[in-house]
């Protein structure tokens, strides 16, 4: 019989379990990053715990925010002033419980952002790449080869957000690598795969030249739009898991 309340002690148990966090060496602590109320029985998921996401929970009365970007980065000031001042006496005003979950749900099997996307883009044949560490990067086919211009309506209409593309317009795509977020420096290994394309978020000056001479097709999606679906499909879980309420709250994010 499903609850309609849990322990803040026991989704956190549950969470650092399901996500296997142990696993991972990361760049912010993940887990419960700050400490509200005792017990959960509303939770609103998001990207990021930016002050929009934090006001619009304590709106709905939430206890809990579960985000894939939270706080505490490695070389971000220790001190807690200004900008993350404000978060932070926010979410404590209002006794909301913070947990963030960064490289643990980029590389979960079923409901983390790289399968998510895989799952929204309908590929085929997807497969964990064995040579990256912490399982982040994955390859796949189409189900049928698509142009650059299909390829590029299919993630607009998928993740909201019109792509940029580098490579040759004039070549069709069939298979493909990914990793969602700030990944583009992944692309020499997904050219060694022998893959048409690889889409990541983000794109660095260096990326166009990378695409370009090794001959792959690259696509910078989005940081936001690629990693919008596993906290998405994590809160849905959790509200089915424990007879929680759940809300999802999309902070629009152009990059």
């Amino acid at each position: 019989m499903s609850l309609t309340s849990v322990s803040r002690q026991q989704l956190s148990k549950y969470l650092n379990d399901f996500l296997n966090v142990k696993q991972f060496k990361d760049y912010a602590p993940n887990g419960l990053q700050v400490q509200g109320r005792d017990n959960i029985k509303t939770i609103v998921t998001g990207v990021t715990a930016c002050q929009a996401l934090i006001e619009q929970a304590a709106a709905l009365n939430a206890d809990a925010i579960i985000v894939h970007h939270g706080f505490f980065w490695k070389n971000e000031p220790e001190v807690i002033t200004g900008m993350k001042y404000n978060r932070i006496k926010a979410l404590m005003n209002h006794d909301i419980n913070l947990f963030g979950y960064h490289l643990p749900l980029d590389a979960h099997p079923t409901l983390g952002n790289n399968a998510e996307l895989a799952n929204k883009l309908g590929l085929v044949d997807v497969e964990i790449c064995a040579d990256i560490s912490q399982d982040l990067m994955w390859q796949g086919k189409l189900p049928k080869p698509l142009s650059v211009s299909q390829m590029s309506e299919l993630l607009t209409e998928k993740l909201n957000k019109t792509p940029l593309h580098i490579g040759d317009k004039e070549q069709l795509i069939s298979s493909l690598a990914w990793c969602t977020g700030g990944a583009q420096d992944y692309i020499d290994h997904a050219a060694s795969l022998g893959v048409d394309a690889f889409i990541s978020g983000e794109v660095s000056e260096r990326t166009f030249h990378c695409a370009m001479e090794q001959g792959i097709h690259y696509f910078a999606a989005g940081h936001h739009a690629t990693e919008q679906f596993g906290i998405q499909a994590l809160g849905e879980h959790l509200a089915e898991q424990f007879g929680l309420t759940h809300h999802f709250i999309d902070i629009v994010n152009p990059v």
